[in-house]
């Protein structure tokens, strides 16, 4: 794998094109455009062009930021429970 190469996540069936490979503790690690996230190359399959779909800086920021609210939805949630009814009580 390269850069510029089009390739398919196999766990995920995440496609991107190769912006960046690293090689550290031994492996090889592809960046794909699509999700920013660096991948092992050993998961990677090359992929046909009609399955990838180039991401604009706009898109991957909007769906970033809705990711982050969607976190902050979930951690104000988590603070909202009241977990006095799942505490020991002690004694037994």
């Amino acid at each position: 794998m390269k850069v510029g190469d089009i390739c398919k996540y196999m766990p995920t069936s995440t496609v991107g094109k190769i912006t960046d490979v690293r090689s550290k503790d031994g492996r090889e690690w592809a960046l794909l455009d699509f999700s920013g996230l660096y991948y092992d190359v050993s998961f990677l399959t090359p992929a046909d062009k009609s399955e990838y779909r180039e991401v604009s800086y706009k898109e991957r920021e909007r769906d970033r930021e809705q990711k982050l609210r969607s976190v902050e939805e979930f951690a104000k949630t988590a603070e909202d429970v009241n977990i006095d009814m799942f505490m020991p009580s002690g004694g037994g």
